[in-house]
């Protein structure tokens, strides 16, 4: 994982765990967070996060607002390490706002938000230096990438590449080609046309400067 794109613990507003649930009420209330990371009074452990939401209700019950943050925790078990895979980070934060990230001493690192991951796949999937992204449709065999790819080189240079299992009631797999900046569109028609005389139709088009 870029760190880049986690916000750091020096960067962040966080409670302790000794924190109460009207000291936390005190910060929601002039600021615009959803949900702020609980560490323990040391500041180094993830604890979990308290959300606005959950404190605005326990205040609507007449809870006792002298309690600790930690009594309305929640997400204890939500966090990466930095060395996290993709594929773990995109599973793991798709419900939370942001997900804590632990540093190789298990210490709390910063947080990666829903926007931070955004930026990173736009930047993978080199969307600035992109043209056009074409959906090609596959039937999901052995060596589709390669003869898709194949199709593509005679004519140009590949930026990105991605592939989506959307049909999986027929196998059929979409590969998502990112072409670079500046091809023309003649140039762009005769790539279609190559990929559908080899059996592989092109069903979406996206120009990403249009």
């Amino acid at each position: 994982m870029d760190i880049s794109f986690i916000k750091p613990k020096q960067e962040l507003t966080i409670v302790h765990e000794n924190t109460t649930i009207a000291e936390a009420l005190d910060i929601f209330e002039n600021s615009n967070f959803r949900a702020i990371p609980i560490l323990d009074t040391t500041g180094e452990l993830f604890r979990g996060n308290i959300y606005k939401m959950h404190v605005y209700r326990h205040m609507a019950e007449n809870g006792n607002m002298d309690l600790p943050v930690t009594t309305l925790m929640r997400n204890s078990t939500k966090f990466i390490n930095l060395d996290a895979a993709f594929y773990s980070i995109f599973f793991a934060i798709r419900d939370l706002p942001y997900i804590a990230v632990l540093d190789h001493q298990n210490h709390f690192y910063g947080i990666l938000t829903h926007a931070s991951l955004m930026e990173s796949l736009s930047t993978s999937w080199n969307v600035d230096r992109g043209s056009y992204v074409l959906r090609v449709r596959t039937p999901g065999q052995r060596g589709d990438l390669q003869s898709t790819s194949k199709v593509i080189s005679k004519y140009t240079d590949i930026e990105a590449v991605m592939t989506s299992n959307s049909h999986p009631e027929n196998k059929s797999v979409d590969i998502l080609f990112t072409l670079p900046v500046g091809l023309e569109n003649s140039l762009l028609q005769k790539i279609i046309r190559g990929l559908q005389r080899k059996g592989y139709p092109v069903v979406e088009i996206e120009d990403l400067h249009n």
